[in-house]
């Protein structure tokens, strides 16, 4: 069996993030959704820059089957709280648990670069599993109105409550988009 290997991905792998996230949508919400998706990615992974936007992948082989971006959501403050969106693993893969295993290990990145908060907005029951519970937007509003507030989730990185926010962070200009949320 191959060894799956996680690690931060650089910014020249474009086509290959793309590929990937094009691929994994497409087979699960439809061919337009999977060009939406594709194009986002390819903008995140050309915005990577291991500080506001940073990748994950889930490599086997030496090829990308899983990959995750984090973006910083900014407050007036400096708190680090990033948004975890989108994740894709390559439809042969899905349920073997390269997902679950790839949040984790960027999870546990994100703790040590000190980010304090990991937010993001999707399937409520698949996020559970690595730590995500549902979020107020009176605790944390997000960047654009939600269509589905139900999947606003976050998780603490430190061990301490999230702390509510009154103001509503920009995001990475990717994000700024209301097609995504």
């Amino acid at each position: 069996m191959a060894v799956l290997e996680f690690a931060v991905l650089r910014n020249d792998g474009r086509e290959a993030l793309k590929g990937l996230f094009c691929s994994t949508f497409s087979a699960s919400e439809g061919r337009q959704e999977g060009e939406l998706i594709g194009e986002l990615a390819a903008q995140l992974s050309v915005a990577m820059d291991d500080a506001d936007v940073i990748g994950f992948g889930a490599l086997q082989d030496q090829s990308l089957i899983g990959a995750i971006f984090f973006t910083r959501l900014w407050f007036h403050d400096d708190a680090l709280v990033y948004l975890l969106a989108p994740v894709a693993v390559s439809p042969a893969h899905q349920g073997s648990g390269v997902g679950k295993a790839l949040i984790q290990f960027a999870l546990d990145a994100m703790t040590g670069r000190g980010a304090s908060v990991a937010i993001t907005y999707g399937d409520p029951a698949f996020y559970a599993k690595v730590g995500f519970k549902p979020l107020s937007e009176s605790v944390l509003k997000a960047p654009m109105k939600l269509s589905m507030p139900m999947g606003w989730l976050g998780q603490s990185l430190t061990g301490r409550p999230i702390e509510a926010r009154q103001e509503q962070p920009r995001c990475v200009e990717a994000f700024r988009n209301p097609v995504y949320w």
